[in-house]
């Protein structure tokens, strides 16, 4: 079929060829098809209505219209302000959002694809409601509901042969596990459970026979000998790795990376996400050709943005020089499109992982540990300075209220011997911090980009178990940091949390726990700014917010459709609105129905039996999340493995 437009474009096909037979001279056929295509009209502006257009934009907070030409906004305004802003330009006016409200696409700051992928693709027992496209994954709080929902899930696969995965477990709230408890379940079906926080494996016995595991083999390994319990089936952090390269050539299959990655699509889709970020690059070639195979798929309706992660520079031993070399490397490979890098923007990292404890404290936890660092704080500040020199904005990880001093310290000295105005570095999770590091983050001019699942998700527990109440009740000063005039998005840091923009928003607005007690009153925020926070400064913390963020003139036309105004609704019910669909690059993605969430579907928080306390084996381990995607992606490179 000859490639067209509209009529225009056909009827110049065929007059063409009528020209060639004729022998018409080559110039004029030239000129003749260009002058048909020029004349062409193109097609109208749509014009939307809604009940409620929130922009964004101060100047122009909130509409009833928006128009779109193309995959740009025009203008929004009321439907009369819009037509007199169209004058004789053709239009339509499309009432499909008539009753509904329209926002900025949405934006979750940072995730990562690779384990949220794996881990959601697994038969999922967690401390919270994994809401995915067609099922929902119900919480399971205590010991006993984890050992019946494990039950259920072996039960619920029938062929004997196959594995079971499952990803969630905690010992928090579901006690201790071991290999003899797997193997209560099936002593014949392969059995791997995958901690909450992705740094930790249990196995049953048909699991580690069926890889070959050995315990001689499991021995004189250096540090990660240290890190396993051969009695119990368990393994983490280094200790991973002694049985990663055979776990994953059953775990990480073809067909597996596809459908996680396909079910991540869909998953993001009906939460109303139109972009997000990778912080830390992780990628084989082949598992980029993937990448660009789904998540750069036509019919995938948002963005997927990477940027370098220093610290795996560092570890493979790159001099400051490769280092650049690297970074820049990664950046042309793809510095455009659907998929892509963006330029001059690169992670590091502070101190260790919430989820795990291992943040680094000013003062200790309540069992007298601190915390690890993830980069040494000299690596860090030399890395620190070697992209700061070169021009690039950091994005830094880091969690506790030591990491975060050190991290202050090294831009303070950054900012005092190359002073670069609107650098923009972000300070990335923000866990922990004080009212003095918060007006110094101010002063030097950095933006924060937080967790606000951390409060629900975790104040309970840890004012118990690790930090103590007064510093678990305060963890993510989100009121703090509106009051200083701190520029603050949110991320999900998927699969840390649920990435569900709005139910991001109800944890900032509400900063209720699971108990029902509101976890630091003062840190609550505004509708009005937990939205900025998933849309315009989620843009800005990118440099992107000229293109994307609000519902402005010139702007990509990516919008989310909600069924409920987030602003009139009860603030407890903003996790329930349910999202339509998106506009992305200006054409309309409804969510199938199949997928689309209802209000008694949305993700809640883990609740907080207090019996489940004395049942903490002690033994939960984990850093950063990407430091676990890195361990898997290392392993896939040297089994030839990627997902292809």
């Amino acid at each position: 079929m000859f490639p067209r437009k509209n009529l225009a474009y056909t009827v110049a096909f065929i007059i063409t060829a009528c020209m060639l037979l004729a022998g018409t001279a080559a110039h004029a056929q030239t000129e003749f098809i260009r002058d048909m295509v020029e004349a062409s009209p193109s097609p109208p502006i749509k014009v939307y209505t809604a009940k409620r257009v929130v922009t964004m934009e101060r100047d122009n907070p909130q509409a009833t219209a928006v128009a779109i030409e193309g995959n740009r906004i025009v203008v929004a305004g009321s439907l009369d302000d819009v037509k007199a802003a169209l004058g004789k330009k053709p239009y339509v006016v499309d009432m499909t959002f008539s009753e509904k409200v329209i926002v900025p696409g949405f934006i979750d700051q940072h995730l990562h694809p690779i384990l949220g992928s794996l881990t959601l693709s697994t038969d999922v027992i967690a401390p919270e409601d994994w809401v995915l496209p067609g099922k929902t994954f119900k919480a399971a709080y205590t010991p006993e509901e984890y050992m019946a929902a494990l039950k259920a899930a072996n039960v619920g696969i029938k062929d004997p042969n196959e594995w079971l995965f499952t990803w969630g477990y905690h010992s928090l709230w579901h006690g201790k596990l071991s290999r003899q408890a797997l193997d209560a379940v099936s002593a014949t079906r392969p059995i791997v459970v995958w901690q909450r926080s992705c740094h930790e494996f249990y196995l049953n016995t048909a699991a580690i026979n069926a890889l070959g595991l050995t315990e001689a083999s499991m021995q004189n390994k250096g540090r990660a000998s240290e890190m396993l319990n051969w009695q119990d089936g368990h393994w983490w952090e280094t200790g991973m790795n002694l049985i990663l390269p055979q776990l994953l050539k059953v775990f990480v299959t073809p067909q597996r990376m596809q459908f996680g990655l396909t079910q991540m699509v869909a998953y993001e889709h009906a939460n109303g996400v139109t972009a997000y970020m990778e912080p830390g690059a992780l990628y084989t070639p082949e598992i980029w050709k993937l990448y660009q195979q789904i998540l750069g798929a036509g019919s995938t309706p948002f963005y997927s943005y990477f940027i370098p992660d220093a610290r795996t520079q560092v570890d493979k031993g790159l001099s400051p020089a490769d280092s650049l070399a690297d970074a820049k490397k990664q950046y042309e490979m793809a510095p455009d499109g659907k998929v892509s890098f963006f330029p001059m923007q690169v992670k590091l990292f502070a101190d260790g992982a919430i989820i795990s404890q291992l943040m680094m404290m000013q003062q200790p936890y309540l069992d007298g540990h601190k915390g690890e660092w993830l980069m040494d704080p000299k690596v860090l500040q030399e890395r620190a300075k070697l992209y700061w020199d070169a021009g690039y904005q950091l994005h830094i990880h880091v969690n506790g209220d030591e990491g975060l001093e050190v991290v202050l310290n090294i831009l303070e000295q950054l900012m005092r011997d190359n002073p670069r105005p609107n650098h923009r570095t972000v300070i990335v999770h923000f866990a922990n911090s004080n009212e003095e590091q918060i007006a110094r983050i101010a002063r030097l001019g950095a933006i924060v980009s937080a967790n606000s699942y951390y409060t629900v998700g975790f104040a309970d527990k840890y004012g118990q178990v690790g930090l103590g109440e007064p510093r678990a009740d305060m963890m993510v000063r989100s009121g703090s940091v509106l009051k200083n005039k701190i520029r603050l998005s949110f991320h999900s840091d998927l699969p840390m949390a649920p990435s569900d923009p709005l139910y991001l928003m109800w944890a900032a607005v509400n900063r209720v726990t699971p108990s029902g007690r509101v976890a630091g009153p003062d840190q609550r925020i505004s509708v009005d700014e937990a939205l900025r926070a998933v849309t315009i400064e989620s843009a800005y913390s990118w440099q992107k917010e000229k293109e994307l963020g609000s519902i402005a003139p010139g702007k990509i036309a990516n919008l989310t459709i909600l069924e409920q105004d987030p602003y009139a609704v009860d603030p407890m019910k903003i996790k329930d609105i349910v999202v339509w669909g998106t506009v992305f690059e200006g054409t309309p993605f409804p969510v199938p129905a199949a997928h689309r969430k209802t209000s008694a579907s949305r993700n809640e928080p883990a609740r907080q039996p207090a019996s489940v306390l004395a049942q903490l084996d002690g033994e939960d381990h984990g850093g950063d999340s990407c430091a676990v995607a890195r361990m898997i992606v290392a392993t896939l490179a040297a089994n030839g493995q990627s997902g292809q």
